[in-house]
């Protein structure tokens, strides 16, 4: 295996098995405390993990303010003791009772969530002022990304008001994720990056100048991160997720970041029907199925694979070191995104300087935990 991902007894490694290696993750996260500058100034988006132990790392470091996206993801947060906790989702639907279940529940947990729309804050305030309770609300606001989000100016500034207006809701500041932002180039994202930044600033300073609280500024994600930590205001939320684990999309994409996959997948050849073919149990079941279907994984002890079928539980390779291959021989491969591929599997293998040290539940992979 790669002298970076050595795992000592594979034996108890059912394939296609998700391996996160601790002394990466751990390196990650210190780099990431290292680019915000202090770890006040983080708010790490859990999307990407769903797990207990990688939140527990996290709060073993100081960090105490996360960011989710769903009520599995919130209630897991929670369960790990987690105070502050911001639901970066729009809240319709089933959604609106089980915020107030949710801040019931969990009352050591200070819980905020994301609105663009009159009517869902409308329905919001009715259901929280109903039950008795509040709850914070960060405008959400569209950078370019055309995803979620209003576009900041005047009908964002008189959506704000009606959050201020609106009982049972708190106003919680500015959510501005700029999923766009995927420039190679350091110098070009940064471009966008302070575009985005300073169509926030002029929204905020007009919030402001309304008397209006503007708590927090919660911004970008991993692409974005660093250039955001050049920022100097104390209102702003770093929100980086993926970097946690890492990938080999955003390896290549942005090797500004440096940052190293930790997540991989160990898969298991189970035939070899050719001589420039061998066929591993890693189908589309096991790891993340976007587009182009060559390039979900990447090997590291291969890599002159060239993957070119992939289905439900098998993935078949072309190379010219076939011959060197065997049924149940083992290869690791790092997703190219590993934020779903985390989510389709029910637990991780943890491995620490070389040895296996046991599983780890994706606790926050379903839609539904207890509310």
């Amino acid at each position: 295996m790669h002298e970076r991902y050595q795992i000592e007894d594979t034996s108890q490694i059912i394939s296609p098995g998700l391996v996160v290696f601790r002394d990466l993750v751990e390196s990650n996260l210190a780099r990431m405390v290292e680019i915000a500058g202090h770890v006040s100034r983080l708010r790490p988006h859990c999307k990407t993990h769903k797990m207990r132990e990688v939140v527990q790392l996290q709060m073993d470091l100081g960090i105490n303010k996360h960011k989710c996206s769903t009520f599995a993801e919130a209630e897991m947060l929670a369960q790990a003791g987690v105070q502050d906790i911001f639901l970066a989702y729009n809240i319709v639907g089933p959604n609106l009772g089980r915020a107030v279940e949710f801040v019931e529940k969990f009352s050591h947990a200070r819980l905020s969530v994301t609105a663009d729309h009159a009517e869902p804050i409308r329905r919001l305030g009715e259901v929280m002022s109903q039950s008795g309770h509040t709850v914070d609300v960060l405008l959400d606001i569209d950078t370019g990304q055309h995803r979620t989000g209003i576009v900041a100016g005047a009908a964002a500034k008189h959506l704000y008001g009606q959050i201020v207006d609106t009982a049972g809701l708190n106003p919680g500041g500015l959510h501005m994720y700029d999923g766009q932002n995927h420039q190679t180039d350091i110098n070009e994202r940064r471009v966008a990056v302070d575009e985005c930044w300073s169509q926030t600033m002029r929204l905020r300073d007009q919030l402001v100048s309304e008397g209006w609280s503007v708590p927090r500024i919660v911004a970008g994600g991993t692409a974005s991160f660093p250039l955001y930590a050049e920022k100097d205001d104390p209102a702003l939320e770093l929100s980086p997720g993926t970097l946690v684990f890492h990938d080999a999309g955003y390896r290549d994409m942005f090797p500004d970041l440096n940052f190293v996959p930790a997540a991989l997948i160990l898969t298991r050849v189970i035939s070899c029907p050719r001589s420039d073919r061998v066929t591993v149990d890693l189908g589309y079941k096991a790891c993340a199925a976007d587009d182009p279907m060559g390039s979900r994984v990447e090997f590291p002890d291969l890599l002159d694979a060239k993957q070119i079928l992939q289905d439900e539980e098998h993935l078949v390779l072309e190379t010219a070191r076939a011959s060197e291959f065997t049924p149940g021989d083992e290869l690791l491969a790092i997703p190219r995104h590993i934020c779903p591929t985390s989510a389709l599997h029910k637990q991780v293998h943890v491995v620490s300087n070389g040895k296996l040290t046991g599983r780890w539940d994706v606790a926050a992979r379903d839609r539904w935990l207890t509310i």
